[in-house]
């Protein structure tokens, strides 16, 4: 959540924000409104304890009809106390409740709008001609078949639309994806990671998607748990009211696990094959960093992704997404978009948020620097989400014949293969 302290000394910074957003601006003066009524009512709160007190002090000396006098003042002070500590308690819990609903105040230079005025930052690799080479390319599905590889049909009866068989070497191709991810995070200096897949509201909430992004969030109703969209979730809850050392920092995590969306609101949108689905599985990188060093660490999140996509050998191109497009946890968010030959454009394989303090206050995360207790940064980056970079890999590494070549750095955890051959043609 925001820092009070800072709304309430420069409000127009997060008005600026949330109209950047294009989120509601009058939540800003709710919250501000919200916010002077608890500090009144604790003023007032103390205030009459202090009465109380000094009350108390008096009656044991007191007699007669003073002493009466005295109680029935107590007697008073009483109820006022009681009424002043939950009117108190109600406007700190109002302040938190509108709190909560603001986002993160945007970096000054992201772009603003919506979806579609993103920046590009840089644009690395050619997508290939596939006229000059006189075919016409295959979309993933198709290949996928092909290789046996991928089965949506049989996904489908089992469990619906936009679930998926991974089948064959499609099914290793996943095993070399995560296995090459995960070596290079490991080089990298981050600790590997499973995570639970399941995790309680306070995690759900701290880390933001239980904002705008709560229609897309499976709810276990009746264990109250959480179905995680992506393993940030639970990186980020990892050290959710704890203390951390200044000199322990950078803490750098890199989780394996499967991740579950709804995807609300994108009916007959990437309907064929597996680019967009329910259930999917992904590596996850995320940092726990002093405020002063997010945006260095920010720019170190997207080069390990650039590095990720070259070693795949990928044409894709990096863009700065436009304020409205933010999750509401983001100051800023890069994402890397690969070629995908059959939709003649870029799509998002990989992404990566400064989520500043945002996140670390909500959840009670702090760190220690000598006598200072103050919150941290953190920030997370998509290293591997797996249908999508299968996609991109098949459509852009496809020969005529069907087979699909194998970059070099996926060899090692395929048994050395240099290229993925039809099951049948």
């Amino acid at each position: 959540m925001i820092d009070l302290r800072l709304l309430r000394e420069d409000p127009d910074r997060a008005r600026a924000s949330q109209r950047a957003r294009g989120e509601d601006v009058g939540l800003v003066d709710a919250v501000l409104s919200a916010d002077e009524r608890r500090r009144s009512s604790s003023v007032r709160f103390d205030e009459l304890r202090s009465e109380q007190k000094q009350l108390g002090k008096l009656i044991p000396k007191a007699e007669g009809d003073e002493k009466a006098e005295l109680l029935r003042r107590a007697g008073e002070l009483s109820a006022a106390v009681k009424a002043a500590g939950a009117e108190q308690d109600e406007a700190a819990e109002e302040t938190r409740r509108l709190l909560l609903q603001l986002g993160n105040l945007v970096h000054p230079e992201v772009p603003v709008g919506g979806e579609e005025d993103f920046t590009v930052r840089e644009t690395i690799g050619t997508p290939r001609d596939f006229a000059a080479e006189g075919f016409e390319p295959k979309d993933h599905l198709e290949l996928g078949q092909m290789l046996g590889a991928i089965d949506v049909e049989r996904g489908a009866k089992v469990s619906g639309s936009r679930f998926y068989y991974l089948t064959g070497v499609g099914a290793l191709l996943e095993l070399a994806l995560v296995n090459a991810a995960v070596a290079q995070a490991t080089a990298a200096g981050f600790t590997p990671m499973l995570t639970p897949a399941l995790v309680k509201p306070q995690a759900m909430e701290g880390t933001g998607f239980l904002g705008q992004a709560a229609q897309d969030v499976y709810h276990l109703e009746k264990d109250d748990f959480y179905l995680v969209g992506t393993s940030e979730v639970a990186l980020a809850g990892y050290h959710m009211d704890e203390i951390l050392e200044a000199d322990r920092l950078p803490l750098r995590y890199a989780a394996f696990s499967p991740c579950f969306r709804r995807e609300a609101g994108s009916y007959g949108k990437d309907t064929r094959g597996i680019f967009r689905v329910h259930q999917f599985d992904k590596v996850e990188m995320f940092s726990y960093v002093a405020p002063e060093d997010s945006e260095a660490e920010h720019l170190r999140l997207l080069e390990w992704e650039k590095e990720w996509l070259q070693g795949l050998e990928l044409p894709f191109q990096v863009i700065d997404v436009a304020t409205g497009d933010l999750g509401s946890s983001a100051a800023r968010k890069y994402d890397c978009e690969a070629w995908i030959p059959t939709q003649g454009k870029y799509r998002e394989l990989t992404s990566t948020s400064d989520c500043t303090e945002f996140q670390a206050r909500r959840l009670s995360i702090r760190m220690r620097d000598g006598k200072q207790v103050r919150p941290l940064a953190t920030l997370n980056g998509t290293l591997c989400a797996v249908p999508r970079t299968i996609v991109a890999l098949l459509e852009n590494h496809q020969r005529e014949d069907g087979s699909v070549w194998v970059p070099p750095v996926l060899r090692p955890y395929l048994g050395g293969r240099e290229l993925l051959e039809p099951v049948s043609k």
